[in-house]
C-alpha cells in the first residue's frame, strides 16, 4: 500500500513537470517563423508537426485539461456523496429498528 502510494505520487509529480515544461515550451514553439526562413525546408512531416503543435497550444489555451480534471472530481465528489448518503440512510433504519426493539420489549 505504501510502495504504490510512493509510487503514484512519483507518477503525479513526474508527470506534473512534462505538462509544465510543454505548457511553457509550447508557446514559444508555435511563436517561431512561418515562412521557413530558420533553413528547415517545409517538408511534409514538419507541416504534421507543426498543426500537432497548434492543435496542442490550443489545448492548453481553452484549458481544456482543466475543465476536464474539474469535470472528473465532479463526477467523483457526486459519486462519494451518494454512497455516503447511502450509508448513512442505512444507519438510520438500523437505529431506528433497534428503537422500536427496545420501546416493544418495554
Amino acid at each position: 500500500m505504501i510502495i504504490e502510494s510512493i509510487i503514484l505520487a512519483i507518477f503525479v509529480i513526474s508527470f506534473g513537470g512534462v505538462i509544465f515544461l510543454l505548457v511553457r515550451k509550447v508557446p514559444v514553439l508555435v511563436s517561431l517563423p512561418q515562412n521557413g526562413t530558420t533553413g528547415i525546408k517545409k517538408h511534409r512531416l514538419i507541416l504534421h508537426a507543426e498543426n500537432k503543435i497548434k492543435g496542442i497550444s490550443l489545448f492548453f489555451e481553452k484549458q481544456i485539461l482543466l475543465h476536464r480534471v474539474l469535470s472528473w472530481v465532479k463526477v467523483m465528489t457526486l459519486k462519494v456523496e451518494t454512497k455516503i448518503d447511502t450509508l448513512l440512510h442505512r444507519i438510520r433504519k438500523k437505529a431506528q429498528k433497534i428503537d422500536q426493539e427496545l420501546k416493544e420489549k418495554k
